[in-house]
């Protein structure tokens, strides 16, 4: 039996997210295996034959030994150094169609919550009205359509869901393939 799941700030659930499964395979940066394996990605011009377990990408020795990133920097703009550091390189990435980015609020990183379609955003309206408002600006403007988009969403594009780690409000980008 593995030890209990490093704790990140940033990415509460891995496991639940899909960033971090059950798995016999070997750590490319310890070379142990935890019973447990980091499936997203990893950001280096480094050969890396492997994959990562949660206790490398925690302590940051994985993206020390392999001079990489779990989570490219855009997003996170106005954060300090040390936000952004234990974003980019000691916490799991998640899984995207499109470019994965974090979301900020609050002058803090969010916590990637995980992949939602359309029932699981209505639950939460302030993330729902944020992504309106986000699409009318990016170009969305005819109301019938941008919410045809969203309620459909899950049906080949979905949401990325954050909660900001000091007010708790909830966030979203959409996704598509």
């Amino acid at each position: 039996m593995s030890p209990e799941l490093p704790v990140f700030r940033y990415h509460p659930d891995p496991i639940a997210s899909g960033s971090v499964r059950e798995s016999a395979e070997t750590c490319a940066c310890c070379d142990r295996a935890t019973g447990w394996i980091y499936t997203a990605t990893f950001y280096t011009a480094e050969d890396v034959s492997g994959r990562f377990c949660p206790w490398c990408i925690a302590d940051g020795s994985a993206a020390g030994r392999f001079a990489g990133e779990f989570m490219d920097s855009y997003g996170l703009a106005g954060v300090s150094e040390e936000i952004l550091h234990e974003v980019t390189r000691r916490t799991p990435g998640f899984h995207a169609w499109q470019d994965p980015h974090w979301l900020v609020h609050c002058d803090d990183a969010a916590a990637f919550i995980g992949e939602v379609g359309y029932g699981e955003l209505a639950a939460h309206p302030e993330a729902l009205d944020q992504l309106r408002q986000d699409l009318r600006v990016g170009g969305r403007h005819d109301a019938a359509l941008l919410e045809q988009f969203l309620t459909h969403l899950g049906e080949g594009a979905t949401a990325m869901l954050f909660r900001c780690t000091v007010c708790g409000t909830h966030l979203a980008y959409t996704d598509a393939s």
